[in-house]
């Protein structure tokens, strides 16, 4: 009888002490799906930023890694210097203003370019000869695999006359360099080693 009670309490003990074990096990496991919880809802908190308009009411937005912004901006930077330096208008304040703003986003090989264009009279004819010049931009292509980052842009320029529009094939190479975000360039990007590799006529229309 003795024997028989002893086994009784012996298996009672392992019961108690497997449940036991089960219930810390259960407590380690929602300890630690609470903790995990609780740093996932505080990474996406961080994520949100509130922002007061005018001292009335808030307004949420989302903040984003800038990196995965950098592609996009880095096409954006080249594209705006391509149209504010090849696109030309026959007014002498109007291409001055454009140019000036062009050469904030690159290095001195744009403004050699420039030089060249204004010592051999290019911008006095499309003064004098009443031509306007569009550029539109069909593809910037960067690779961001090594730094400074490589880019070639594709364009079309067409240069409209009084009585025709001749279209033209423009292919330029850069180098993009990070700098410093400002008001006059707002991307934190700076264009060095340009170059036109093809500027050449497709067609030409009469008006």
């Amino acid at each position: 009888m003795e024997f028989k009670s002893l086994k009784n309490i012996e298996s009672s003990f392992k019961q108690i002490r497997l449940f036991a074990i089960i219930f810390i096990c259960l407590c380690v496991g929602i300890s630690g799906y609470s903790i995990w919880s609780s740093y996932t809802f505080a990474e996406a908190q961080r994520q949100k930023i509130y922002v007061l308009d005018g001292g009335k009411s808030l307004m949420l937005a989302l903040s984003q890694d800038l990196s995965q912004n950098r592609p996009v901006e880095a096409r954006e930077h080249v594209k705006r210097f391509h149209e504010l330096f090849f696109t030309l208008s026959p007014d002498k304040n109007a291409i001055e203003s454009n140019i000036k703003r062009a050469l904030l986003l690159a290095d001195k090989s744009a403004f050699n370019y420039y030089t060249d264009f204004a010592e051999k009279g290019y911008y006095n004819r499309i003064i004098a000869g009443n031509i306007n010049q569009v550029v539109q931009v069909d593809s910037v292509a960067c690779n961001f695999d090594n730094y400074p980052y490589k880019v070639n842009t594709y364009a079309r320029q067409m240069i409209i006359r009084e009585s025709n529009v001749t279209e033209r094939s423009l292919v330029t190479k850069c180098n993009l360099l990070n700098s410093v975000r400002s008001d006059n360039n707002p991307h934190g990007f700076i264009i060095e080693a340009f170059e036109v590799i093809e500027n050449k006529d497709i067609k030409t229309q009469k008006r």
